[in-house]
């Protein structure tokens, strides 16, 4: 509906303008209401960060670096989600996740990564496997071990799938379990069933798991990764928590 009329010299009302007028300081003054009152329900809300992890190693490993960041600032709520690991990505890259976590090798694409820790790659069994009294193990000693437990890519990284791929060595398949997801691997190794290659998270380790270094293994660069135009204070707050944390954690020492 035509509400004004316009020449190259005036602007005036048409009639149903004049109609109109009658409501339009009315509705300026409830948008100006509505406005003040969402701005005033934003300050009121908790300030959030929205952690993803790919399994519940990592929210084990979070566990010391989230209380030091309750006691320093309380205001700031964590929300924490376990996500597979494509969709992960595409949270982070939406802005819908600050923060993930993964090794270095399989960093997204136009994401920034801060280097946390180095994580050694261990033998995961129970104390009643024949690898369990040893100190540490050797490649060789992995390959005529048993059955193992391992994932597939992208559930395991590439750099650690690799590691794996060479333990799995000459195995016939009988002797190989492949698993969706890192809990149904731990399982496995918890029942009895195999051991395992994996990275040792500080704070992560289960109880009653045997950790055995790998000797011919290096340790493999874990961090966080969000995006470039990231602002929001806690994350950072909480990786530096974490960074120092791991640091007084050291290396991880032998399990039970």
């Amino acid at each position: 509906m035509k509400l004004f009329h316009r020449t190259s010299k005036i602007v005036r009302l048409t009639q149903e303008g004049f109609q109109f007028i009658h409501y339009a300081g009315e509705i300026q003054k409830l948008w100006e209401v509505a406005r003040n009152r969402m701005k005033e329900s934003s300050l009121s809300l908790p300030k959030r960060l929205v952690v993803g992890c790919r399994s519940t190693a990592e929210m084990r490993m979070l566990r010391p670096g989230l209380e030091a960041l309750r006691r320093e600032a309380p205001e700031l709520l964590p929300e924490l989600r376990l996500i597979p690991f494509d969709s992960l990505e595409n949270l982070l890259t939406d802005g819908d996740v600050h923060l993930m976590f993964a090794f270095r090798d399989s960093v997204p694409a136009k994401t920034r990564f801060r280097e946390l820790l180095r994580c050694p790659v261990m033998c995961l069994c129970t104390p009643e496997h024949p690898l369990a009294q040893r100190e540490t193990v050797t490649l060789e000693q992995l390959r005529r071990a048993g059955r193992i437990a391992t994932c597939r890519p992208p559930i395991c990284p590439p750099a650690l799938f690799s590691l794996q791929s060479q333990a799995v060595g000459g195995r016939p398949t009988e002797e190989i379990l492949f698993c969706d997801n890192q809990e149904a691997m731990l399982t496995l190794v918890e029942t009895g069933y195999a051991f395992a290659v994996a990275a040792d998270f500080p704070f992560a380790r289960l109880p009653g798991l045997r950790y055995l270094p790998v000797e011919e293994f290096q340790p493999l660069s874990f961090g966080a990764v969000f995006l470039p135009r990231e602002r929001n204070p806690g994350l950072h707050r909480l990786l530096t928590l974490l960074e120092e944390l791991f640091r007084q954690a050291g290396a991880p020492g032998e399990g039970a």
